[in-house]
């Protein structure tokens, strides 16, 4: 994944790619149909959306997020988690823990998973104001802004933590452990 004179990644005591306290990420809104994608400046100061990916099958999808990740100069990728406003998880949850594992295991890159709730409301309220493109094309765009949102929240909760926010697509099952 990384070009030749890269170190290798760091890695925890379950042989987990160590998740970068600095360079460039990649929000991931995922879907089944569709996954949003956004992406951070390495200070990680700004945001952008910057994609959306229409699910394909994993061969291809995986081929696309190592290219993205060489492409964009990816260091680590941040997958939205949904939870419900409880703090309970669902089918959707498991099946993003899933991707999230699926993903660090197909790009050798590292992987954290965030809790998305009301990114897609957010994401929502940012494009209702769009002009052009008309309703299906807003309605696409919600993925890669979703993504936007996701990204930024995290950015702003790392900021203000000794620890790394949200947890490790390598970690605790279904609750194990208590989401961020």
């Amino acid at each position: 994944m990384r070009d030749g004179d890269s170190p290798p990644l760091p890695t925890t005591a379950n042989d987990e790619p160590s998740f970068p306290r600095q360079g460039r990420l990649a929000g991931v809104d995922f879907g089944t149909v569709r996954i949003g994608i956004a992406v951070c400046d390495p200070l990680r100061i700004l945001v952008s959306p910057l994609e959306i990916r229409q699910v394909s099958d994993p061969q291809r999808d995986a081929e696309y997020f190592r290219q993205l990740a060489d492409r964009e100069a990816i260091d680590g990728f941040v997958v939205g988690l949904p939870i419900h406003c409880d703090g309970g998880e669902s089918e959707k949850s498991v099946e993003a823990r899933r991707f999230a594992r699926w993903l660090s295991e197909s790009t050798e890159v590292p992987v954290r998973l965030f809790d998305e709730r009301f990114t897609t409301s957010a994401a929502q309220s940012r494009t209702r104001g769009a002009k052009g493109g008309g309703k299906r094309s807003r309605h696409r765009r919600v993925d890669a802004i979703a993504a936007q949102v996701l990204l930024e929240s995290y950015l702003e909760a790392a900021k203000y933590r000794d620890e790394l926010p949200g947890q490790s697509a390598a970690g605790p099952a279904i609750g194990e452990a208590a989401i961020d």
